[in-house]
């Protein structure tokens, strides 16, 4: 996952001054930046640190799954999560195990996210998208010894997909009481939570075990566990990296490094028990996970689900509704969010709540901000860079940064962090400050490895000469003097036209700026003369005059210089979309592929 310092000014009243403390020895020659060092990290584990808040906080609104009508307390989620911890003990669930969990956002993933926490059993959240095939390759990776799965994946803007064929396809006999599986071996149960309405029968399916049978029904089962013997250190989550490319990787995380991660979250958006968060993003990925569960838990603030997975309206009606004071997303759907209420399809009213949320995934447009701020009042929305493999998030902007660090920057590093700048062909080598270059990050944030992949942990996670770890995080950025981050795009996205580089987010923020466009996203095509020359793809604004080929590269040449304007420019249909990974950031190497077939059959 993507997501998209000096002295920090005063926040409000009550809260701490946040700190950067840069290297005095190198700052106006180093692009080296450290975090700052207070508050200090906690020593915990998540059940720990949960069990804390449901005593100060059990009365309080956690989680309201609006699609299914439910909510609890802290205190009920509590409960219920110590329920399932008992059930999934009584039917073989281990210290340790890796547990698949494929469903949507939901009260079934709150109580068993906590559940297993508890335990100290692995959280595998899978993506509900994935066909058999990505599924049995993750859980056999991981030699899973448990599955929760959905009798239905609801994905956006598709009908319902049963799970029975993917089902019948990892075992070998559903209708037999004892579950077997050839092509996952350790596999020893499948716990089905029906979400289907009654349109799957399971009444035949003796393998499967039902969700609800698992919950332990009996009196006090609710009451804490017995002590598990955890440490903070240990591995609690794996995450499959939704990626830019086709080949994703298992990240290890441990309850030290979410934990902590997410309070400090929690802490620049200034969360306090009273906040109502929106969260759209997947449970299946750090976005909802680690910046949903995680920051509000630590802060006692209620966390909404509008719908299994992603829907524009239903986020919306859940703000309006539940009166929510922050609202997550990623540009994308943002943007979708926008759309409805600038056609009229949901009212411009009830967002007067808002103040604050998350955007990540990708940066930020100057316009897309402007609205936000305009139409939704999310006038202290907070900016979120990192990656799967820094459990997520190393760097943010503060509710009160100023407007142009909010849009061209992703603010300064968290607590307890530092990061880098360096040479992508000398990994050794920090480059001078405000230099592009290839950003890397320390701290307790990194990720132990990729789970059975030595090779691949190794590429990326590098010791400099002091023996201190750093994750290379394949994004090019720079830092100013006074420690912000701005990222200006992959390296390997990078356009070489001529020798010269070009910055594809430069070309889209130019276009997202123009009225006819809604979306776009560029890339670089082979060409025989130069290397490589831009590409654009191009979503038209519906509902006024089509853009032709012609304004877009005339419109670029007038806002920027003439070797970034596009060479091609294609345009996508009213049903077309962007390819995106499971996060909502668009996969520019299969618009590359596109774009290269497209220009060969022209």
């Amino acid at each position: 996952m993507r997501l998209c310092g000096g002295i920090f000014g005063s926040l409000r009243a009550g809260r701490q001054l946040q700190s950067v403390h840069l290297h005095k020895r190198t700052v106006l020659t180093e692009s080296y930046v450290r975090g700052p060092l207070d508050p200090p990290l906690l020593q915990s584990t998540v059940g720990d640190h949960f069990a804390k808040i449901v005593a100060q906080h059990g009365d309080r609104t956690a989680v309201i799954s609006k699609h299914q009508n439910d909510r609890v307390t802290y205190a009920s989620l509590d409960a219920r999560s110590n329920a399932l911890a008992r059930g999934l003990e009584s039917v073989g669930v281990r210290k340790g195990e890796r547990v698949g969990v494929m469903l949507g956002n939901s009260m079934e993933y709150a109580v068993a996210t906590y559940a297993l926490f508890k335990l100290g059993a692995i959280l595998v959240p899978l993506n509900p998208s994935f066909n058999s095939t990505q599924v049995v390759s993750a859980l056999s990776h991981l030699e899973s010894s448990h599955l929760i799965i959905s009798a239905e994946s609801n994905l956006p803007r598709k009908e319902p997909r049963s799970n029975i064929a993917l089902l019948k396809h990892m075992v070998e006999d559903l209708s037999s009481s004892r579950l077997q599986s050839a092509l996952i071996p350790s596999l020893e149960q499948v716990i089905l939570v029906n979400n289907s309405g009654g349109r799957v029968d399971i009444s035949s399916y003796k393998s499967l075990t039902p969700f609800s049978s698992v919950m332990s029904q009996l009196p006090g089962d609710g009451r804490p566990l017995p002590e598990q013997n955890l440490s903070p250190q240990d591995i609690v989550n794996i995450q499959f990296t939704s990626g830019t490319t086709a080949m994703p990787k298992a990240a290890c995380l441990s309850h030290h490094s979410i934990l902590n991660n997410g309070s400090q979250i929690g802490d620049r958006m200034l969360l306090t028990p009273n906040d109502v968060i929106c969260c759209p993003p997947p449970m299946f990925h750090c976005f909802g996970s680690i910046l949903g569960f995680m920051a509000t838990a630590t802060h006692g603030s209620a966390l909404v689900f509008p719908s299994e997975s992603f829907n524009a309206r239903a986020a919306l009606q859940s703000v309006q509704e539940e009166r929510c004071t922050a609202l997550y997303g990623v540009p994308t759907m943002f943007l979708e969010e926008l759309g409805l209420i600038a056609s009229g399809e949901v009212s411009e009213n009830g967002f007067q709540h808002l103040r604050t949320g998350i955007a990540a995934g990708s940066s930020i447009p100057a316009e897309l901000m402007k609205k936000l701020h305009r139409i939704l009042n999310l006038t202290e929305l907070t900016i979120c860079y990192g990656m799967t493999e820094t459990s997520p998030v190393s760097a943010m902007t503060t509710t009160d940064d100023p407007i142009d660090k909010r849009i061209s920057t992703v603010g300064r590093l968290m607590p307890h962090v530092e990061a880098k700048v360096v040479n992508p062909e000398n990994k050794s080598q920090v480059l001078p400050i405000e230099t592009r270059g290839e950003l890397a990050v320390s701290g307790y944030l990194l990720m132990k490895e990729y789970w059975g992949d030595p090779k691949r942990t190794a590429e990326v996670m590098i010791p400099d000469a002091s023996g201190k770890m750093w994750m290379h995080t394949g994004d090019e950025a720079s830092i100013t003097e006074d420690g912000y981050i701005t990222i200006t795009g992959r390296i390997k996205d990078l356009i070489i036209r001529g020798g010269e580089n070009i910055h594809p987010l430069e070309i889209e923020n130019c276009l997202l700026a123009h009225s006819g466009v809604a979306d776009v996203s560029v890339v670089g095509v082979p060409d025989e003369r130069y290397g490589e020359v831009v590409a654009a793809f191009v979503a038209p604004e519906q509902g006024i005059k089509q853009v032709t080929v012609e304004e877009i590269q005339q419109w670029v040449r007038g806002e920027l210089s003439n070797h970034l304007v596009p060479r091609y420019v294609f345009f996508l249909g009213p049903s077309d979309t962007f390819p995106k990974t499971a996060s909502g950031k668009i996969q520019k190497f299969k618009l590359r592929e596109q774009a290269i077939e497209l220009l060969a059959s022209a």
